[in-house]
C-alpha cells in the first residue's frame, strides 16, 4: 500500500448517494484517531450529512461515554457497544465503529486484527478483519474497509 491513500473518489461518491437517499454519518473510532472523520469531511456538502465522530482512543472513554462493557476493547462486544451508541448521540442512520490493534506490537489483539461495528438504522452488526501490513497500511485498509461499509447500506 502507498503511503498516502487518496479517499477522495470514495467520499465523493458516498456523499452523492447520502445526499440523495437524505441519511446522517457518523463514527466513533479507536484505531483510527480521527483519520475516518477527516475523510469524510472532506467530501462534497459534509456539513449537511456528516454529523462528526468520537475519537475514543483510551479505553476509560470507551467504556465511559461511549457505553462499552468492562473487558476488552478490542472485541466484537466493544464495537457494536460503540458503533450503537455512537448512533444515538449523534442521531445517524449510518454509523461506522473501529477498533483494533495496528502493532507492530502486541496489546488485546495481534497486529492487523479489526473489529468493525454498524449500525444501520438501529440494526447492529460487527464484522473482524485482520489486514497484513505495517501500521500505515493497516490503517488504510481500515478506513477502505469502513467505507465499503457505509456503502453497504446505501445500496
Amino acid at each position: 500500500m502507498s503511503d498516502v491513500t487518496d479517499f477522495s473518489d470514495t467520499c465523493a461518491r458516498l456523499a452523492d448517494a447520502i445526499v440523495e437517499q437524505g441519511v446522517h454519518v457518523a463514527v466513533a473510532e479507536s484505531l483510527t484517531g480521527g483519520n475516518l472523520a477527516s475523510e469524510l469531511s472532506k467530501a462534497p456538502q459534509a456539513g449537511d450529512w456528516f454529523r462528526g465522530g468520537v475519537i475514543a482512543y483510551h479505553e476509560d472513554v470507551k467504556f465511559g461515554l461511549l457505553e462499552v462493557p468492562e473487558g476488552p476493547v478490542v472485541s466484537e462486544t466493544a464495537a457494536r457497544a460503540m458503533a450503537a451508541t455512537t448512533a444515538r448521540l449523534f442521531d445517524a442512520e449510518i454509523v461506522v465503529a473501529v477498533t483494533g490493534e495496528a502493532g507492530p506490537e502486541p496489546d488485546e489483539a495481534a497486529p492487523g486484527t479489526v473489529w468493525f461495528g454498524l449500525d444501520h438504522r438501529g440494526k447492529v452488526s460487527a464484522t473482524r478483519k485482520e489486514f497484513d501490513g505495517e501500521p500505515e497500511d493497516v490503517l488504510a485498509q481500515t478506513i477502505a474497509y469502513s467505507l465499503e461499509l457505509i456503502e453497504s447500506c446505501l445500496r
